[in-house]
């Protein structure tokens, strides 16, 4: 017991030293980001349209929901759900549903590139006339997204625009019709009554 007591004092005055050597800048830039990642990841759920262009070679946009691990998602190619159980990938052109465990990097190998864990990053915030910019730069080690910079409304601090390096490739992501709260559960439920005519398979 006296050891475990002892660890957490090491790790407790590792953390409060970590916030001690952060700028006010710093400061203030984690604090807005973290305001704004619980408004779209939070408890109520958020709701917004977006549009993806990567590297100027592919392009789609859609309407995508999420509240906490939960998600759902609307483009032109796909539908997909995920009650943070069963993950449901509805391929419009083939007519087939793809069924996953939620917690599978198979269901979407080029989604794992862009995990994200906010400890992992340093941060800073520039004031600017179209909004708030928070830069986020990965600590050394962390793998996947090397670099963040999120475009906040200044009055409601939604974001507007993410532009994330992977690597040395950048995907840019434009938000709209951004929307917090109020989401439901059933959102994320699979409608399996909706396609009896699909082909199913199962990769659980």
């Amino acid at each position: 017991m006296r050891n475990r007591i002892i660890t957490f004092l090491i790790i407790l005055t590792n953390l409060l030293s970590a916030r001690a050597q952060e700028t006010p800048n710093a400061q203030q830039a984690r604090r807005m980001f973290n305001e704004t990642y619980q408004m779209v990841y939070g408890p109520e759920g958020s709701q917004l349209h977006y549009k993806v262009n990567i590297l100027g070679i592919y392009k789609t946009e859609g309407t995508i929901w999420t509240k906490g691990k939960k998600s759902r998602f609307i483009d032109e190619r796909y539908i997909a759900w995920n009650d943070d159980v069963t993950y449901y990938r509805l391929e419009r052109k083939k007519s087939t549903i793809v069924i996953y465990d939620a917690h599978s990097d198979e269901r979407d190998k080029y989604a794992t590139k862009f995990k994200f864990e906010p400890d992992n990053y340093t941060y800073s915030i520039k004031d600017a006339q179209e909004g708030y910019y928070i830069t986020l730069k990965a600590k050394k080690g962390v793998k996947g997204i090397k670099e963040a910079r999120c475009l906040l409304d200044k009055k409601t601090h939604y974001p507007i625009n993410v532009r994330i390096k992977v690597g040395v490739f950048h995907t840019t992501i434009k938000i709209s019709q951004f929307k917090t709260g109020g989401i439901s559960d059933n959102t994320f439920v699979f409608p399996r009554e909706k396609y009896p005519d699909y082909k199913y398979i199962d990769k659980r």
